[in-house]
């Protein structure tokens, strides 16, 4: 059973079976990152940040691009120190949700994504693309430099790769970004749909509390000293051994059957 609402007129949201689809709907403005979008997406994720019943995100785009990054227009239209750095601080704070989520988040990628709407893709977890997709930051073409896209580009790629799109504004294809880790699919136009569900299906198998451990862990451990890292992740999986989903996994597998995990919210 699914349940479609409408956030806002730029923000569309469906809830269908633990996964959360957001979908980005400027499509005559190639999904531009406006205000009121950037405030509606942060509004879903604070809500979603807070409902244990969610186990996953889509990020999707209606239309033939994914998105454009900052809508240029609105950004002229304020020519103030203050706007704009109160602008690029809500588009951060908007970044760093996606990765604070305690759930997966899978970019749906069509089109093209540039600027901000590449640093979208690079902020997901996970992020299955059309093969016709493109990506580039290409603010420099316009005398700016994408130094808030830098930030979660320069965390999926190598550093002289990312430097090399940010400061000649190339556009990299989708088999490049997967090869450069970008992406974690690729899937043939058609087929991009398919992809995406199969990778909501894998996730939605797993145990909930399982997933939240890990995704928790996984970006804490990275900004960490080895050492350090090791103590926080066997810290984390001895808590995850004390929750229900592990005793009940371990005695399936023993078992030779399905488990059986918890529902949280349910």
């Amino acid at each position: 059973m699914s349940d479609t609402q409408s956030v806002a007129a730029e923000l569309l949201r469906e809830d269908k079976e633990g996964a959360v689809y957001l979908t980005l709907n400027r499509p005559d403005k190639f999904n531009t990152l406006s205000e009121s979008l950037l405030d509606a997406l942060q509004h879903e994720l604070d809500n979603i940040a807070s409902d244990p019943s969610v186990r996953c995100v889509v990020i999707g785009a209606n239309g033939r691009g994914f998105c454009a990054g900052h809508d240029l227009r609105q950004m002229r239209a304020h020519p103030d120190h203050d706007y704009y750095q109160g602008l690029f601080r809500r588009c951060s704070r908007v970044m760093q949700g996606l990765v604070n989520l305690p759930v997966p988040v899978i970019a749906r990628v069509q089109g093209m994504a540039t600027a901000a709407g590449c640093q979208l893709v690079a902020s997901c977890d996970l992020a299955i693309a059309a093969r016709s997709a493109t990506f580039g930051v290409s603010g420099i073409n316009v005398g700016l430099f994408c130094s808030t896209p830098a930030v979660a580009l320069s965390r999926n790629i190598n550093a002289k790769r990312a430097f090399d799109m940010l400061v000649t504004a190339d556009f990299i294809d989708a088999d490049t970004a997967m090869g450069w880790g970008l992406l974690s699919g690729v899937a043939e136009d058609s087929d991009l749909d398919a992809a995406v569900a199969e990778k909501v299906e894998v996730i939605l198998s797993k145990s909930p509390a399982a997933v939240r451990f890990g995704k928790t862990m996984f970006y804490r451990q990275l900004q960490m000293p080895l050492a350090d890292a090791y103590e926080l992740a066997g810290a984390v999986m001895a808590d995850n051994m004390m929750s229900p989903d592990a005793g009940e996994g371990i005695d399936a597998f023993l078992e030779k059957r399905k488990p059986t995990w918890e529902q949280p919210g349910r």
